[in-house]
């Protein structure tokens, strides 16, 4: 996911490795294969362009929705 976001933004993201924290999950997994056979649905896309595609996103509107007043 690093990786990906570095990409995306053309920026090394500093990384700090520390314990969880309250809240956080144990383990994500992701499994596509079991959506595509168990629910149908297969995926268009990868993580790369998920990662484009939500920093060009983020770029555009950095205060999320509703921004385009600037967030005030």
């Amino acid at each position: 996911m690093v990786a990906a976001f570095e990409k995306a933004c053309g920026k090394k993201i500093p990384l700090v490795y520390a314990g969880r924290r309250a809240g956080d999950a144990e383990t994500v997994y992701a499994a596509t294969a079991k959506a595509e056979k168990e629910l149908k649905w297969k995926a268009k896309y990868g993580v790369e362009e998920m990662c484009r595609d939500l920093w060009n996103w983020a770029s555009k509107n950095p205060y999320g929705y509703g921004s385009s007043d600037n967030g005030h």
